[in-house]
């Protein structure tokens, strides 16, 4: 009667130990996962500092790039113009000479070079012209830019005031967390803490523990077989999905977390 008794004792004490390792692992679970949540959001913006960082930086460089095209464009204009001025002095001084000519010859010489010089102007007028439309549109493209650049600017400081308040604000509540984490994993035995970890690495969204969801794993949805839910409820052994490798646990498990949660 007294080896009947201690039987029924140890199966009793082995219930609640399996019980209780599921319970350690779904309170592991849970905590884990919002530290890997707060590590997505905190993760997140980091990335999206660094692309406004990078677009600042492209539209600097563009910035420099138009600001040195406009200075060449009124170098060349500059340039152009006392091209005139020189032909325009040219002209003059021929059609003075030509009032001193002896003969034909030299009149026609002097007047081939004052039509030569007339084209070089008008050329130059040409270029000039094409140089200051060019500018004008080059000016407005950088008008633009530099809007555009002021506004990521501003874009840019909000998502850093953003980052560093929830960098702030999630520190705190990460640390711990952490601490928790490390807690529940002292009492989980190495072999099923070892488990666990290699589950979450592999998982694709962190889960290692999931509870039965319409008669199916909450991790990859395939159909458990009813001998198998039987098991899980039983919390006599730690059963795993066939198909992904997850921890299975019931409804009755989640519940008892929740209320030592609460306690």
């Amino acid at each position: 009667m007294e080896d009947n008794n201690l039987k029924n004792h140890n199966a009793e004490e082995q219930e609640i130990t399996v019980e209780r390792k599921l319970i350690e692992l779904y309170t592991l679970q849970q905590v884990d996962s919002k530290i890997d949540k707060i590590r997505i959001i905190r993760g997140e913006l980091p990335l999206e500092v660094q692309d406004l960082e990078d677009e600042i930086a492209g539209m600097e460089t563009r910035i420099t790039k138009f600001n040195e095209e406009l200075e060449k464009f009124a170098k060349d204009i500059a340039d152009y113009k006392n091209k005139i001025k020189e032909a325009t002095s040219l002209i003059k001084k021929y059609e003075e000479q030509q009032n001193n000519v002896r003969n034909n010859r030299e009149y026609e010489s002097l007047t081939k070079e004052i039509e030569y010089q007339s084209l070089d102007i008008q050329l130059c007028e040409k270029r000039i012209n094409d140089f200051t439309k060019k500018s004008e549109m080059l000016k407005i493209s950088l008008s633009e830019t530099n809007a555009r650049l002021e506004e990521r600017k501003g874009d840019l400081e909000l998502k850093k005031g953003e980052l560093s308040s929830i960098v702030e604000e999630t520190e705190k509540e990460e640390q711990e967390l952490m601490v928790r984490s490390q807690e529940s994993e002292q009492l989980i035995e190495e072999r099923l803490l070892t488990a666990y970890k290699r589950i979450r690495k592999n998982a694709r969204n962190g889960l290692a523990v999931v509870k039965i969801e319409r008669d199916a794993c909450g991790g990859c949805y395939n159909k458990i077989p009813p001998q198998h839910q039987l098991d899980i409820r039983m919390h006599k052994k730690i059963i795993v999905c066939e198909y992904c490798g997850r921890i299975l646990i019931d409804q009755d498990i989640v519940d008892m977390y929740h209320n030592e949660s609460q306690d």
